[in-house]
């Protein structure tokens, strides 16, 4: 089923996510609808609250972005489930990508991460994980769970451009009104 994917200035956005106590069938049909929502926004990662579910929940595909981002490799070939994911390290090095966001929908700027990552997550399954992630994959994962802590893409970058992109955003809702 697709999911309501809700957008900028939707005040949701701003808020912390409370982690997952179980994982059943029910979360795991959450999930499916999760990664179909983000196939369908052409997207390559999706956290529950931006679907308005303020729990620690996020889908991740990278391989799914290759027409929007040539330069992708071919890490992954398979969607990711991430519950209650937690960085527990990362890199010195420092990586910058051209970061957009399926809840400011038409936007991008460049935002600069550390280049690899290991998280901590409990899977599809329940089960506990945990994944050293490089690249578009580790800026992925950090986007993504940078929306579980009520922190946006925008809030990487320079109050000037931040502020070009929110009235592009404005000016693009006044027009599909």
């Amino acid at each position: 089923m697709i999911l309501d994917i809700i957008t900028w200035p939707d005040l949701r956005l701003k808020e912390i996510s409370e982690p997952v106590n179980k994982v059943d069938k029910k979360l795991q049909k959450f999930l499916d609808d999760m990664l179909e929502t983000m196939y369908d926004a052409s997207g390559i990662g999706l956290a529950a609250v931006q679907v308005g579910v303020l729990k620690r929940i996020l889908v991740i595909d990278v391989s799914h972005g290759k027409e929007r981002y040539p330069e992708l490799s071919a890490e992954q070939h398979e969607p990711l489930f991430f519950i209650n994911p937690e960085i527990i390290a990362n890199s010195k090095e420092q990586s910058e990508f051209n970061e957009g966001c399926l809840s400011f929908p038409g936007q991008y700027s460049k935002v600069t991460r550390p280049e690899s990552v290991t998280v901590k997550y409990l899977d599809y399954h329940g089960k506990e994980q945990t994944m050293e992630a490089h690249g578009i994959l580790a800026t992925c994962l950090q986007h993504e769970m940078d929306h579980l802590n009520g922190v946006v893409f925008v809030d990487h970058v320079s109050k000037l451009k931040r502020n070009m992109i929110l009235k592009k955003l404005k000016k693009q809702q006044k027009f599909e009104e």
